[in-house]
Order: C-alpha cells, then sequence, then structure tokens
C-alpha cells in the first residue's frame, strides 16, 4: 500500500516543498523565550513583535535566507563587571525562527522600549486572473 504525502498528490502541483517547509518549521522547537506577538496591521503588512528587554540593537541579528526570518540575541559577557543579588531578568541568548510566505517580504526593523518590531509586507502580483494563450505546436 502506497502512502500519499501532501506533497506527492497529483492534484497539488508544485506544492513539494511544502512537505519540507512543515517539517522545518516544527524542528524550530522555539523554547517560548523570548515572547513575542504576531499582529495584522492591514490585509497586506504584519509585525512580529519581540520583547527583548536587556538587548541592545547591535546585541541582535535579523536574517532572512530560504524564506526563513531568524532573529539572534546575545549579549556581551558582563558577568565580571556586576555583582549581582538577585537575577530575574533573562539574559541569555536566543533564536526566534518564522518561516515566511511567498510573496512576504520585510520591510523594516525598529526597537522600542525594549521591543523589536519586525514589519512585513505581502506582495500583490499585479493581476490575480492570468490569461494563457495557447501556441500552436508549429511555433514552438
Amino acid at each position: 500500500m502506497t502512502k500519499l504525502t501532501l506533497g506527492s498528490h497529483p492534484f497539488l502541483l508544485g506544492f513539494d516543498q511544502l512537505e519540507r517547509l512543515v517539517e522545518r518549521t516544527a524542528k524550530a522547537g522555539n523554547d517560548g523565550y523570548p515572547p513575542y506577538n504576531i499582529e495584522q496591521s492591514s490585509e497586506n503588512t504584519y509585525r512580529i513583535t519581540l520583547a527583548v528587554a536587556g538587548f541592545s540593537d547591535t546585541d541582535l541579528s535579523i536574517t532572512l535566507e530560504d524564506r526563513q526570518l531568524v532573529i539572534r540575541g546575545r549579549q556581551g559577557d558582563e558577568a565580571g563587571e556586576r555583582v549581582f543579588l538577585h537575577r530575574g531578568i533573562a539574559a541569555r541568548q536566543f533564536q526566534r525562527s518564522f518561516v515566511l510566505a511567498e510573496g512576504v517580504e520585510v520591510a523594516g526593523a525598529s526597537m522600542e522600549h525594549g521591543l523589536l518590531h519586525i514589519d512585513l509586507k505581502r506582495s500583490l502580483p499585479d493581476s490575480i486572473v492570468q490569461t494563457i494563450t495557447i501556441t500552436p505546436a508549429s511555433a514552438r
């Protein structure tokens, strides 16, 4: 008995990478730190907000590779300079990943009051309806 997967179904042409995309997203294994929000500001714009209190913009890096948005945070080692009687503010390094749909681009990033905002926009094709002309076999 052959098991049909989503990417191998005959009516879903070109979706063979979808299964790998779902697996990659599941493997991201984010542990909940730092907390984040995802907002839809309009029909085609989104904003991801991460709570990164204690991190400066130089402690953070944002990369986009193969539709995967990766935010990393790593603070400099200040352990020798300060003596903590209680340390309740997390200062550990982190990596948070998001997989973006095709056509979604990063519009920009900003820091405000310990929050990192990453703005996303969806590019719309010029035309939703496309007419395909049929070329005669002799013209090929």
